[in-house]
């Protein structure tokens, strides 16, 4: 019997589209999975049931991402819209909508395992070297003379400081060394203002009215790059080398530097810091009367012996009337010049205090003046970026009615319903189409 030959369209397979998604998801896992991928968040949501969704992107391409609630509880962090981030996870298939998915279970920021190596590399070399031994930590001094300040003139930690000082320690000059505390340029500019307070130190060591008894560098929080200026070797060997004590009051209380562990004393704010090396003027007042006390008590016993001794020994001579009677009138006499010199030391310290506080009442009120109108001028900049303003100029605000922004012709979906928010009110629109630019 004669057989028909078979035609190439009959041996061509038929897939399912089900099982040609699972085909195209199981080559992907054995040819990817786990694969780990670095891009930028676009497109963040955290849904009610703790879900996360995203898109990760760079300059040409993208891939939509799921976390699932249990993966995105371990996240040390909250990403946004433009991190750049590391993601660790499997990629697959979402059967439902036939789509590319990566499938994520951590994720960090983009760098931070490198910035983590660097920091703990560099903190064992010196640490190898000495710099964080105990010994060579100095106290602090107990009423500085002057107090040096490293900080940037546009941080908040500046006012923090200047605010605590003026608080306590009104009368004691704060010398000031801006320097910026965040960026390319921080290194170097902590370096040359470091220096600089350096250089006055030695050349005021001979003026006791000016001379700079510790030093106070700081800043706030913010993440590990943020903070990265404070983890320079030269910045750290410059701390190393400080004619006196320095205080690093960098980040809040869970962040660390190599210039905490190099300086002095560690603070865990900048007020803190501020806190350490300004004992209240109270406090001293307080100290001073006290002293005052126990030294007129100390001069009555002493007083009260000479007298017993007296006694006795006017008892033993046949009681000499006179010459007793002249040693009790130079007792009287000492016991009241003691007591006088001890109010009038008193009233000299007072006096003193007090003209300090009134020479620098008024630098301190300038300065804070100037801090008070940059903050004003930062306050109408900020005004410009209303984005109400935009709204004015005929542009409107599109939502879903999850309330999520419609930012891409992809979200749109014909007979959807948005909401377009105007300056003066909001509009409920139904898309009708999409096309594209």
């Amino acid at each position: 019997m004669f057989e028909a030959p078979q035609t190439a369209a009959s041996t061509v397979r038929v897939w399912q589209v089900r099982a040609l998604c699972r085909a195209i998801a199981d080559a992907m896992d054995a040819r990817f999975n786990p694969v780990t991928v670095a891009g930028e968040i676009s497109g963040f949501t955290r849904a009610a049931s703790g879900h996360c969704y995203l898109s990760l992107k760079d300059e040409t391409g993208q891939i939509r991402c799921a976390m699932f609630r249990r993966a995105a509880s371990l996240l040390n962090f909250s990403p946004r819209d433009g991190d750049r981030v590391e993601v660790r996870g499997r990629l697959g298939v979402y059967e439902a909508r036939g789509e590319l998915q990566l499938v994520v279970e951590s994720m960090r920021p983009a760098g931070q395992g490198t910035l983590f190596e660097q920091f703990f590399k560099l903190k064992a070399k010196l640490e190898q070297e000495g710099l964080f031994d105990s010994a060579r930590k100095r106290p602090l001094p107990a009423m500085p003379r002057a107090i040096g300040l490293v900080t940037s003139l546009g941080a908040a930690a500046l006012h923090d400081v200047v605010t605590a000082l003026q608080r306590r320690v009104p009368h004691i000059p704060v010398v000031l060394a801006p320097a910026a505390v965040q960026g390319e340029n921080a290194p170097r500019e902590l370096v040359q203002a470091l220096s600089s307070l350096y250089a006055q130190v030695q050349a005021a060591s001979a003026d006791a009215a000016v001379a700079i008894d510790v030093i106070l560098l700081v800043r706030g929080g913010g993440a590990m790059e943020d903070l990265w200026a404070f983890n320079d070797e030269q910045l750290a060997r410059l701390l190393a080398r400080s004619p006196v004590p320095v205080v690093c009051g960098v980040g809040h209380e869970t962040d660390f530097t190599i210039a905490d562990f190099v300086a002095d004393i560690r603070a865990p704010t900048p007020t803190a810091a501020a806190e350490l090396v300004s004992e209240p003027t109270a406090a001293w007042l307080d100290l001073v009367a006290e002293l005052e006390t126990r030294m007129c008590d100390a001069v009555g016993r002493y007083l009260d012996r000479q007298a017993q001794r007296i006694d006795l020994a006017t008892s033993r001579l046949g009681r000499p009337s006179s010459l007793a009677h002249r040693q009790r009138l130079v007792l009287s006499a000492l016991e009241q010049r003691m007591q006088h010199a001890a109010r009038m030391g008193l009233q000299i310290r007072q006096s003193d205090i007090a003209r300090r506080q009134q020479d620098w009442q008024p630098r301190i009120q300038r300065a804070l003046q100037g801090l008070h109108e940059r903050n004003r001028r930062a306050e109408l900049r900020l005004g410009l970026l209303d984005p109400s303003l935009v709204l004015q100029r005929g542009y409107a605000w599109l939502s879903l009615e999850n309330g999520q922004t419609l930012g891409h012709v992809a979200q749109a979906i014909p007979g959807q319903q948005v909401r377009a928010t105007l300056t003066d009110g909001a509009v409920d629109l139904t898309v009708n189409g999409r096309g594209q630019n």
